[in-house]
């Protein structure tokens, strides 16, 4: 929708735009898609993937779209290593395509589709304090020009988008806990627990989008800053950063 040029997606669409000119091209990409989940910590490692239309009932040229960017069998070798050294069990697929976790936000953020993209899956079950471990696990394995994005959104509620007071209760839960200058056991246990947050089962009936922010918090672990404070269909949400400016 966001690249169909559907109206309530506007505030992202214009946000995702500024990304290049905020933070700078990175040498490589790493996403953490809710679109993929898997038995065990899976990395792509398909060094030219092609597209995978996993979603159903838009019009047709939503897939026939195009963002050719390469694999990089190198950096999910690195990753495959680091989680293995962390007892993690991971595996590569070396077939899958780039799923639309992956090329709706970048097609906005590097529409020239040059920078080698890595992505790593969800594991089964969704567990916020595994999806912390996981992103630990992947931080030594990450330098610091390459870019983690976690691929997902604050709210995802299919059928609770629009003006409600859930999402408000929720989205500034969110908020105090991801930026907030706190005790970092007390940050991680409240993310971990987040289903005890106002509004959370309403928010996310299902916790997919919302766990790769727990990995990119057990990468860069600390306060975050809030980048995008917005709307998708008349709904509050929120982009967090850990580095606003790399270069």
């Amino acid at each position: 929708m966001p690249i169909m040029g559907e109206p309530g997606h506007a505030d992202m669409v214009d946000y995702l735009g500024t990304i290049e000119a905020t933070i700078g091209r990175p040498s490589a990409i790493v996403v953490i898609s809710a679109h993929w989940e898997q038995p065990q910590p899976t990395i792509l490692a398909n060094p030219s993937p092609k597209l995978y239309f996993d979603y159903y009932g838009f019009p047709d040229e939503t897939y026939e779209y195009s963002y050719p960017a390469p694999g990089s069998v190198e950096l999910a070798n690195t990753l495959f290593d680091a989680l293995s050294s962390a007892g993690l069990n991971p595996a590569l697929d070396t077939e899958r395509g780039f799923d639309h976790g992956m090329f709706i936000p970048l097609m906005l953020m590097y529409p020239d589709a040059s920078i080698p993209v890595v992505q790593v899956s969800l594991v089964d079950g969704l567990d916020a304090a595994a999806h912390i471990e996981l992103g630990r696990a992947l931080a030594p394995a990450l330098g610091d020009d390459v870019l983690v994005l976690g691929s997902g959104m604050s709210f995802h509620n299919m059928n609770g988008f629009g003006d409600s007071p859930e999402a408000l209760e929720f989205d500034a839960w969110l908020e105090s806990v991801m930026v907030a200058d706190m005790v970092e056991n007390d940050r991680e246990a409240q993310l971990v627990d987040w289903a005890s947050a106002p509004a959370a089962r309403f928010s996310h009936p299902r916790e997919e989008h919302l766990v790769p922010l727990h990995v990119c918090y057990g990468i860069a672990g600390g306060a975050a800053i809030r980048t995008f404070d917005g709307s998708v269909l008349n709904t509050k949400v929120a982009a967090y950063s850990w580095n606003e400016n790399p270069n």
